[in-house]
């Protein structure tokens, strides 16, 4: 990755997004939830926060410090 994540309090602190969770998540609960701010101080980058702790805190990413990241997984 090329910049580091921001780091927001609470996902709270986001407003008017629309929180996503992967087709390939289980029913328990157990992964990332991502959103595209549109406004505000995260605009135009991409917001991952914990879907067990929808109130706490979330990492703002890049599209492309994201897509570096996620392309490690694809093997």
């Amino acid at each position: 990755m090329t910049a580091l994540p921001r780091h927001v309090a609470s996902s709270n602190d986001l407003h008017d997004v629309c929180w996503l969770r992967s087709s390939y998540s289980t029913g328990a609960n157990n992964c990332v939830e991502t959103a595209r701010p549109g406004t505000g101080s995260g605009a135009g980058l991409l917001a991952v926060r914990d879907s067990k702790d929808p109130a706490g805190p979330a990492l703002l990413f890049s599209p492309e410090s994201w897509a570096g990241f996620t392309a490690a997984f694809q093997s």
